[in-house]
């Protein structure tokens, strides 16, 4: 594993000095980008004051965005393997019928 490297990001105005694998610096530049656009967001809607409640805010959405990502990701899945057992009892369901002929190249 490399050695981190220091990288300085902004969220609201303040800037963070954050250590980190060169191979996930852009990752934490990314997820920076989408914590102060979101931590933006709560702060000009008005609703949220004070730094820390918009950051637990900020937090709580993500953390619910990346729940219901997951559940979606399940179901997906779930859906994806019943299709794929279907499709694997009709071609042995195929092969079994046509076991006693002669297949034609």
């Amino acid at each position: 594993m490399s050695e981190a490297a220091r990288v300085n990001i902004r969220i609201l105005e303040k800037e963070y000095q954050v250590a980190c694998p060169p191979e996930e610096r852009a990752a934490l530049l990314d997820s920076a980008e989408l914590l102060n656009n979101r931590m933006r967001e709560i702060r000009d809607s008005g609703r949220v004051v004070g730094l820390e409640r918009i950051a637990v805010m900020a937090a709580l959405n993500i953390a619910n965005d990346l729940i219901r990502s997951r559940d979606r990701g399940e179901v997906l899945e779930t859906r994806a393997k019943a299709k794929v057992r279907a499709m694997r009892e009709r071609v042995e369901g195929v092969l079994h019928a046509g076991a006693g002929q002669q297949l034609e190249i």
